[in-house]
């Protein structure tokens, strides 16, 4: 499903081995800051469950784990697997608003499990209208549920991986992204479906990846901007990186500052990180996660949500969910106590109306007890066998 940076090629056949090294004591560099007792919520959060919302009950072995509730629950959908395109997932939705939280659906222009060469989903045949019905269909469900929702659209399209919609492979061209991002956006406005919040999510930034700022679709088409990036620790090949060097650059990603870069292209755009984790080989995953949840609202202002890839991408010597260790898991618990992180309380959010950003001067919602509580034949996956594969390509790639 989810790309992000060099070696993380869990489905894919290419194994990209870094061949740049970093000084131990850099890499596991932590910035500590201590919370304020008064600070209020001022960043969502959230996770990636193999197997959610499907199984609600793996939210909820999750949300036990943290001791808190999340404000995000994140989960994929293409527009066509099995033969057959996929349908607004109301169900879902509308099950994930009734615990409080907040979709985030990576919605992705292509058929899975297809691989990344799809003539059929270029981006110039998303551009020309060739699947107007099915999108419109779409954006006229998702305006029927009428709540606000984060809608991944065609995320990573930086990288040169895995995904077909990205400029670099499937014989895409230069300023197809863009075109095919504003074709979209602009049929859901036609159809009034304006409570779809709309998130802009490249990869970490490296030598090899696509310009951020050549596939940005601009301001008036972005709601909220994003970036994925893990620690892949010394797993195949890679190198232990701290969380900064993970999001604001080193010598393992040639020193791309993607936070600074995100900040330059869109000043004033919220950020949300739509897949991060760490493994646990290489040096401590406890630190990792405390220094991270502790650096985000205290070094990384702009980034107002943040969401945890909870799963092992179907290997089991991948060590990114947090039940990983006992200390991985007491870290994140400990971490996300903090008041900075919102626990759910998406019922307060209107309906037909794009996210907000949380303020820090804003008091967090209320916080439930963990006891309380066209012409294409269209469908919708049901099982969790059929939508394990959702995972926004298999959890394969790298940058």
């Amino acid at each position: 499903m989810f790309c992000t940076q060099l070696g993380k090629q869990l489905r894919v056949a290419t194994r990209i081995v870094a061949i740049l090294l970093l000084s131990s004591a850099y890499a596991r560099s932590a910035i500590a800051a201590p919370e304020s007792s008064t600070q209020t919520a001022s960043v969502y959060w959230g996770a990636y469950i193999y197997g959610a919302p499907f199984n609600m009950g793996l939210i909820d072995d999750v949300e036990a784990q943290a001791g808190k509730k999340m404000s995000i629950v994140h989960w994929g959908q293409p527009w066509v697997m099995n033969g057959a395109f996929q349908a607004f997932q109301a169900p879902q939705y509308a099950a994930i608003r009734a615990r409080g939280a907040i979709p985030m659906v990576d919605w992705s222009s292509w058929d899975l499990g297809k691989g990344p060469e799809q003539p059929a989903f270029r981006l110039s045949n998303v551009a020309n209208g060739q699947y107007d019905a099915y999108i419109s269909q779409w954006a006229d469900a998702a305006r029927a549920w009428g709540q606000p929702f984060f809608l991944r659209f065609d995320w990573e399209m930086n990288g040169w991986w895995q995904f077909p919609w990205a400029e670099q492979i499937n014989a895409n061209q230069w300023g197809d992204y863009v075109h095919a991002w504003r074709h979209v956006h602009d049929i859901f406005v036609h159809h009034g479906a304006i409570n779809v919040t709309w998130v802009w999510c490249p990869n970490i930034s490296s030598a090899r990846t696509r310009s951020l700022q050549e596939l940005y679709p601009g301001d008036s088409y972005v709601d909220w901007t994003c970036m994925d990036g893990y620690n892949f620790g010394t797993d195949n090949g890679n190198l232990w990186q701290s969380f900064s060097e993970v999001f604001a650059g080193s010598m393992f990603n040639a020193q791309h500052n993607t936070y600074a870069e995100l900040l330059a292209l869109a000043p004033q755009k919220p950020i949300i990180i739509g897949e991060t984790a760490s493994s646990e080989h290489g040096g401590s995953k406890a630190a990792w996660i405390t220094d991270m949840l502790v650096q985000i609202p205290a070094n990384f202002p702009q980034i107002k949500g943040v969401v945890w890839f909870d799963w092992n991408g179907g290997d089991a010597s991948t060590t990114w969910p947090l039940s990983s260790s006992p200390g991985a898991h007491d870290a994140f618990a400990s971490g996300i106590a903090a008041s900075a992180y919102a626990a759910n309380g998406s019922g307060s959010q209107p309906r037909m109306a794009a996210l907000q950003p949380l303020s820090a001067t804003t008091a967090p919602p209320d916080v439930p007890s963990l006891e309380s509580q066209p012409g294409e034949r269209l469908q919708i996956a049901d099982s969790v066998d059929d939508m394990a594969e959702l995972s926004d390509g298999d959890a394969a790639s790298a940058n």
